[in-house]
C-alpha cells in the first residue's frame, strides 16, 4: 500500500473566494486551448493519513470540516477524499485551521503560454472548470449551466458615483432595455451600459461568435480588436462601477466555456436573460468599494464572467477617488454547473489607466491577466466575503504597493511588501475576511 500525505489547510491561511481562473476555482484566460492539472495516482491502493496540529484525526472529521467550508487543500488539488467511492479508503493530512471563516474552491486550471491576444476560444474537451464560483452547490441541486438565475441580486444600490457615470442623453441604467428594437450596430449606452471603445470592438467588452449544438455552445469564436457585433454573436458589455451585467443565456458551452451578453440576431439586439432583469445592468449586493490612496491612478479590472473572461470590466481610480465594486450574490447571479459565482478583480501595478491596463495581458508586462494581485468578492448567504491574493502560477510579480481591507471586518487582511498577512500571520499567498456590518474598503496606498 503506498502512503500518501495531502496538506490542507483553512480556506482562510491561503486564498479563497474568487480567486483567479488559474487558481483554485477558475480556469485559464486562455482562448484557445486550455489545459487542465490532473492528480493522478500510482495503480496499488493509496492511503492517506489526517492529521490536525500534528494529532490524527477521523475521515469523518476531515469530510465534516470540507463539507462545512472549514478547510481546503494546500495545492488547491482535491483527489477526491471526500467521495462516495474514496471516503472509505483515503485520508488526509491536515494543517492548523485559523479563526477567520473560510470560503470554498475547487481545483486548479493549469495554465498555458499566450502572448497574443485571443482569438478563439476551442471546444475542445476540457475538464476545466469555469471562472469564479463557490464549490458549495445552488439551492438545487439539479442545476446545471444551462439555468439561468430568476431574479435580481440588486439588494443594494451602489453609491451616487456608479450612476452619474451613466450617460445623461439616454433614459439610464434603470430604463428596460428595448428587446430586438436596436440595430446590432449600435451599442446601448442609452440604457447604462459602459462602452470600451479603446478594445477596438465598437464598444463591446467581448464579442463570442457561437455555434450551438444539442442545447449547449459547442463552438466559440473570440472577437479580436476590429471586430464588431454581429448576426450570430454574443455581444458583452460593461457596467458602471458597483454594477454587473444581468444579461446571459441559459445555453451555456458544451464543455464549461460560458457564454455572455445580448445576442444579436436578425439583425438587432435580443435579451438573453429577461427572467433576470429587463435591464442591462443590475447592482451588486453593496458595501464593498475600493479607494486610492497612492500618487497615480489605478485601475481595477473584472473578469467578463460570463462572457470572454478577459480582464475587460474596468474601475478606473484616480488618486483620491473611491467607487464601488459590484458584488454578485451566490444565490440570484449567474450559475456554473450548480455551483454559484463570485466576482474577480485584478489589480494593476499604480500609474497604467483602464485602456492600458483592462484587457488581455503578455508575459513580463504586470498588467491585465498578468496583474500581480487579485481580489475576491461574492456573497453568499448573507455573508459578503473578500479577499486580496497572489495571481499565482500566471505571475511572481510583486504588487509596487499596499493593499488593505478596512471596516468592520471578521480579521484583517493586508498586502505589502509580497506577504498577505491576516491577524494569524502572514503568507505568499492571500487572505480573507468576511464584512460583519457596513462598508468594507479596499484601500490602496504607494
Amino acid at each position: 500500500m503506498k502512503l500518501t500525505s495531502i496538506a490542507l489547510t483553512a480556506a482562510a491561511a491561503t486564498v479563497a473566494v474568487a480567486q483567479p481562473h488559474n487558481h483554485a476555482h477558475r480556469h485559464l484566460h486562455e482562448h484557445k486551448q486550455r489545459a487542465v492539472t490532473m492528480t493522478t495516482y500510482a495503480a496499488s491502493p493509496t492511503a492517506y493519513v489526517y492529521l490536525l496540529d500534528g494529532q490524527e484525526i477521523s475521515a469523518e472529521e476531515v469530510c465534516d470540516g470540507l463539507q462545512d467550508n472549514a478547510l481546503k487543500f494546500v495545492d488547491g488539488s482535491d483527489p477526491g477524499v471526500c467521495s462516495s467511492s474514496a471516503a472509505a479508503s483515503t485520508s488526509i493530512s491536515v494543517a492548523v485551521p485559523t479563526t477567520t471563516p473560510a470560503v470554498p474552491t475547487t481545483a486548479a486550471a493549469e495554465p498555458t503560454t499566450t502572448s497574443e491576444a485571443p482569438t478563439t476560444s476551442s471546444a475542445a474537451a476540457s475538464s476545466s472548470g469555469p471562472a469564479e464560483f463557490y464549490q458549495a452547490p445552488a439551492s438545487s441541486s439539479s442545476a446545471s449551466a444551462s439555468e439561468a438565475p430568476s431574479s435580481s441580486s440588486a439588494s443594494a444600490a451602489p453609491s451616487a458615483s456608479a450612476s452619474a457615470s451613466v450617460s445623461s442623453s439616454g433614459t439610464g441604467i434603470s430604463a428596460p432595455f428595448p428587446d430586438g428594437q436596436l440595430s446590432c450596430s449600435q451599442f446601448p449606452s442609452d440604457y447604462g451600459a459602459v462602452a470600451l471603445d479603446y478594445l477596438g470592438l465598437g464598444g463591446w467588452s467581448g464579442l463570442q461568435a457561437v455555434t450551438i449544438a444539442g442545447g449547449f455552445v459547442n463552438h466559440i469564436v473570440t472577437g479580436v480588436s476590429g471586430d464588431t457585433c454581429r448576426e450570430g454573436m454574443m455581444c458583452s458589455y460593461a457596467c458602471p462601477p458597483g454594477y454587473q451585467k444581468a444579461q446571459w443565456p441559459s445555453t451555456q458551452g458544451s464543455t464549461g466555456q460560458s457564454v455572455g451578453g445580448l445576442s444579436c440576431s436578425g439583425g438587432v439586439l435580443r435579451l438573453t436573460n429577461p427572467s433576470l432583469s429587463s435591464t442591462l445592468c443590475i447592482a451588486g449586493v453593496g458595501g464593498v468599494q475600493a479607494t486610492n490612496k497612492a500618487s497615480g491612478v489605478v485601475a481595477i479590472c473584472r473578469t467578463d464572467y460570463p462572457g470572454t473572461e478577459s480582464e475587460t470590466i474596468p474601475v478606473e481610480l484616480q488618486a483620491g477617488e473611491t467607487e464601488a465594486l459590484a458584488v454578485p450574490d451566490a444565490a440570484t447571479y449567474y450559475t456554473w454547473e450548480g455551483k454559484s459565482t463570485s466576482a474577480q478583480y485584478y489589480l494593476n501595478p499604480i500609474g497604467y489607466p483602464a485602456s492600458k491596463a483592462c484587457q488581455w495581458g503578455s508575459p513580463g508586462t504586470p498588467l491585465g491577466n498578468y496583474a500581480p494581485i487579485n481580489f475576491g468578492v461574492g456573497a453568499s448567504g448573507g455573508v459578503t466575503w473578500l479577499s486580496i491574493f497572489q495571481n499565482s502560477p500566471t505571475t511572481s510579480a510583486q504588487y509596487e504597493g499596499t493593499v488593505e481591507l478596512q471596516g468592520n471586518l471578521s480579521g484583517s487582511c493586508k498586502y505589502q511588501n509580497g506577504q498577505y498577512c491576516s491577524s494569524t500571520g502572514c503568507n505568499s499567498n492571500g487572505c480573507t475576511v468576511s464584512v460583519i456590518s457596513g462598508t468594507a474598503t479596499y484601500v490602496i496606498s504607494s
